[in-house]
């Protein structure tokens, strides 16, 4: 599953938003999304359940389980998050809490992130986002860093 692009959407005063019918398809039947705020932007991450099984196994494996730092990452990042279930008409409840976290009241904007998709206030993310400069800077500058497998294979 890939979800690229980013789609509008509005919320209703009890929270629930569309999920963007193109992220639907992509969930592929799995109705189960773990939402999670970011740790570092203003945005809630949402997983489908597949995907952070996985990324919890990962951090996990990471992880020092008799080590109590590692026990409370583990477990912080765990306990941050909660599972919503799209209902028969594609929307999502999403707590008011999280809502109120990353300050969206009305237009949000879902923003898709390869494996996993996120949700900002719209605003917020037009704010948050690079300029058009730094942004091609510093995207050269991470896939000049890449090795490209053709170059070693010879191609």
């Amino acid at each position: 599953m890939i979800f690229i692009g980013n789609i509008e959407a509005k919320t209703d005063d009890k929270g629930r938003v569309f999920v963007p019918a193109a992220y639907r398809k992509q969930l592929d039947g799995d109705l189960s999304i773990v939402v999670r705020k970011d740790p570092d932007n203003k945005c809630l991450m949402m997983y489908p359940r597949s995907v952070w099984e996985s990324k919890v196994q990962t951090l996990r494996s990471s992880l020092n389980e008799w080590d109590p730092r590692d026990q409370m990452i583990l477990m912080q990042f765990v306990s941050d998050a909660v599972c919503v279930e799209v209902d028969s008409q594609g929307r999502i409840l999403i707590p008011r809490k999280y809502l109120d976290e990353i300050g969206l009241k009305n237009d949000a904007l879902f923003v898709g992130s390869v494996d996993r998709f996120a949700l900002w206030a719209k605003d917020e993310f037009e704010n948050s986002k690079m300029n058009a400069a730094d942004f091609a800077k510093t995207l050269r500058e991470k896939m000049s860093s890449v090795r490209r497998v053709d170059e070693g294979l010879g191609f």
